[in-house]
């Protein structure tokens, strides 16, 4: 007979498919964001919603998750298996066709919005290399949401959806030599510049080469042998494997787990059995993301909201404002027309998840205060609520432009 300890450890399993089952679908049915239902059930059933009433009414535990570090580990695979499955989507031929917005847009606005918000982390007190690290990592923004929410309306080959997938791309390539020059800055605290700090991308590049050159290799006689085999189970099993063996060797390289993901599928993308691994896959991306939501959730402390509501806020509100209103000037420069660009900038404004991994490295590392980060991810967090929101009046805006247009 199941102990109370033992039903214990299976609540928070309970408690999210639960989620998935239950309340996803009705959110569906109101034609309302999934994403927001499972960011929602982390807020409500976390340790900051009801878990923090167990004192007064201990049968609370019953229905309440606990953020853990074995669920944040399996949260993060949900980025890993979105990446992939947009890896599967493109070619390498596709890629360099996007180069423009990728490497000019992308490289732009990662650059220019890191600047203008470590610039003002500065007017506010911050330290030059605090100051770098916020404006980096609040530049990024939600891979794990926009693409869903770009994907739900088919607004992926829209000329916005491409401007917004290609920023997001360069944003995800940056986050490598973003957290390895915050290990370098945290090791080398207080010394001069050196020649060390552009040895120290080196493993990272040649990890890279390597994930590519053994792919090419590899991946497609691998695939073709499990084919052969004729086994469901196996080309499951080899599925993953793929997705997760090249995680793994991106994270060994210092590379994240989800760019080599996405490596994976840009080499798979030209074999035939893109379309079977694609559906294999699917099922596993769309439960891993909903965790990574929940897990996002879960983290939200309501009562530092509480504490500081008009610091938040005003933080909130002011990241949006100013990522928007750069990726909008840039958005025009590259040619985006007016409605487009604002529905790119609106779908960008928000905050993402690369923000969490980059600010708890920099407080492992003691570049930023321990308070600081906690009030700057609630905002983080905030803003990610905001996403679906920002991308639906976006593309109500490019509805009406449109309409318009056909109307003249």
């Amino acid at each position: 007979m199941a102990t109370e300890s033992a039903v214990g450890d299976y609540t928070d399993v309970i408690l999210f498919l639960a989620t998935a089952g239950v309340v996803v679908p009705i959110f569906r049915r109101f034609r309302l964001s999934p994403v927001l239902a499972f960011l929602g059930a982390g807020v409500v059933l976390g340790p900051f919603g009801l878990g923090a009433l167990q004192g007064e009414l201990p049968w609370l535990r019953y229905v309440t998750m606990k953020s853990s570090a074995s669920m944040d580990q399996l949260a993060e695979f949900g980025v890993v298996f979105l990446l992939f499955a947009i890896g599967l989507e493109l070619s390498w031929e596709r890629l360099w066709t996007m180069r423009r917005f990728v490497f000019g847009l992308g490289a732009l606005q990662v650059f220019i919005c890191a600047a203008a918000i470590g610039s003002v982390a500065m007017m506010l007190g911050q330290d030059p290399v605090g100051a770098v690290v916020l404006g980096s990592a609040l530049a990024l923004s939600s891979t794990a949401i926009v693409l869903p929410l770009l994907a739900e309306q088919k607004r992926q080959l829209s000329r916005p959806g491409r401007a917004t997938f290609s920023v997001l791309l360069m944003q995800d390539l940056a986050v490598a030599p973003i957290l390895i020059t915050i290990a370098f800055l945290g090791d080398y605290q207080g010394e001069a510049f050196s020649p060390q700090l552009l040895l120290a991308f080196a493993p990272a590049m040649l990890g890279l080469l390597g994930l590519v050159v053994l792919g090419r290799v590899v991946l497609r006689p691998m695939m073709r042998s499990v084919a052969k085999a004729d086994s469901e189970e196996l080309f499951v099993a080899a599925s993953l494997l793929v997705v997760v063996g090249a995680g793994l060797m991106a994270a060994m390289s210092g590379l994240s787990m989800a760019l080599g993901a996405f490596v994976a599928g840009l080499l798979l993308a030209e074999t035939e059995y893109r379309k079977q691994i694609e559906k294999t896959v699917k099922p596993f991306q769309g439960l891993l993301l909903g965790l990574f939501f929940v897990s996002i959730g879960l983290g939200l402390d309501l009562s530092l909201v509480g504490e500081r509501p008009a610091l938040v806020a005003a933080l909130l509100v002011a990241l949006i404002l100013l990522n928007c209103s750069i990726i909008f000037g840039l958005g025009r420069l590259f040619g985006l027309g007016s409605a487009a660009a604002v529905e790119t900038a609106l779908l960008l404004a928000g905050s993402g998840e690369f923000a969490f991994v980059i600010l708890h490295s920099a407080a492992k590392e003691k570049l930023l205060d321990h308070q600081l980060v906690q009030t700057v991810l609630a905002s983080s967090t905030l803003s990610m609520f905001c996403i679906p929101l920002l991308a639906a009046a976006g593309a109500a805006i490019s509805r009406s432009a449109r309409s318009m247009k056909k109307r003249s």
